[in-house]
């Protein structure tokens, strides 16, 4: 009413109502019940970005929301919040893996970005479908979606995949090998924080301030002008367009499924305890598709698998004393030889699994009592369920541990 009095304008065309915030039992926050929570002491304990974060993080369609904030009953002052701690978790991982870049830049020229490895190709192509994924959700007022889904790209592809994979070429490469690291890196930041900067605008512009210019290439895909002197909330969105000629989807399947094959060796060993610089043998039957994409990817596993040998074939046999990990495209025989007693791990799985069962079956008792349904509160009912289903998935978890070792 203010602007069309003053200004005779309407001032906006859309308007997104927030979900309900409800205090962590369901109820409504109010003062006189003491359950409320003060932003601003969310921002005392865990920064703004963080907050802003969880608050974007809860969205789900159109339902109420539970802030998962514990309040003392006597002081009415916040105790914790793990959702929103996890979320300055996620801060941290944006500064210190911006950080680990910015500091290996001596000898950085602006240039385009290039796939010049088949690890650089499915970057690339996975930052292209994220622009074109954030900028729809974006546009389609999907905040929550918007936010979650650039934390499990930044966090799951771009730091503890990509810039793992770069430490190598960036620490030991020399000349135009590093030189293109360095510029690869820079492109996938850049546009990462202009990504994040919405969500997370603190901490992206900090990173900003400090960070080299990129460059368009030759054909203008993809890229930026310079941004010397500019800040970060000014910078142009990235424009799916430009990115579109990265999209590359034969190479994101063949490192996709090497990636996994390593990711799986890699639960081997911490499920067996074994050192993570111990070597393994890997047996690989899969369809010839799958076959020839490991394949092209062998010395890649190998390296980064930390597998002495791996044999692909399809049809290939299970080796004795080795273990197995199901993918929808492969099967992967880990060999443990006499690096695990099988008949001691056994016996200590039975243990674990029969009393995860016996654990199981009284809570689907109690579930199944009319009387406790009756008088328990929709909460207390609900952690039952979920305790239910946490047993559920640990059983099923277990007895396919059992099967690896028959």
């Amino acid at each position: 009413m203010s602007s069309l009095y003053f200004t005779k304008e309407i001032p906006f065309q859309d308007v997104v109502i927030y979900a309900t915030i409800l205090a962590k039992d369901g109820s409504r926050m109010s003062k006189s019940k003491g359950n409320g929570v003060n932003p601003m002491d969310l921002i005392a304990k865990y920064g703004a970005d963080a907050m802003r974060y969880n608050m974007l993080t809860l969205i789900t369609n159109n339902q109420d929301v539970k802030f998962d904030a514990n309040i003392d009953r006597k002081t009415k002052e916040l105790i914790d919040s793990p959702r929103t701690e996890q979320a300055r978790g996620f801060v941290t991982k944006i500064w210190n893996a911006s950080r680990f870049v910015l500091m290996n830049m001596d000898g950085y020229t602006p240039g385009p970005a290039k796939a010049a490895t088949p690890e650089d190709a499915w970057m690339l192509s996975r930052l292209a479908k994220m622009v074109a994924a954030s900028t729809e959700r974006l546009e389609a007022y999907e905040l929550g979606d918007y936010a979650r889904d650039l934390q499990s790209f930044f966090w799951g592809e771009v730091c503890d995949w990509y810039i793992e994979l770069c430490k190598g070429r960036l620490l030991d490469g020399e000349g135009a090998e590093r030189l293109q690291v360095q510029r690869n890196l820079v492109y996938v930041l850049d546009a990462s924080l202009r990504m994040l900067h919405p969500v997370m605008p603190f901490v992206t512009e900090s990173v900003w301030d400090a960070m080299p210019a990129s460059e368009l290439d030759a054909n203008g895909q993809g890229g930026y002008d310079e941004h010397a002197g500019r800040f970060l909330m000014m910078a142009a969105w990235p424009e799916p367009d430009a990115f579109a000629p990265f999209v590359n989807d034969e190479a994101e399947s063949t490192f996709d499924i090497a990636r996994r094959l390593v990711a799986d060796v890699r639960s081997a060993r911490a499920r067996y305890k074994l050192s993570p610089k111990t070597e393994l043998a890997v047996v690989v039957s899969a369809g010839a598709d799958a076959v020839a994409k490991l394949t092209s990817q062998a010395e890649f596993v190998k390296s980064v698998g930390r597998v002495s040998e791996l044999a692909v074939a399809e049809g290939a046999e299970k080796p004795a004393a080795s273990v197995t990990l199901v993918e929808p495209d492969f099967e992967a025989f880990v060999v443990m030889g006499d690096l695990v007693d099988f008949a001691a791990e056994g016996k200590k799985l039975e243990k674990d699994l029969a009393k995860a069962e016996k654990e199981l079956a009284g809570v689907e008792r109690t579930l199944a009592n009319e009387g406790f349904l009756a008088k328990a509160t929709p909460e207390v009912i609900a952690s039952k369920r979920d305790r239910a289903a946490e047993l559920t998935a640990t059983v099923e978890r277990l007895r396919a541990q059992l099967a690896d070792l028959a």
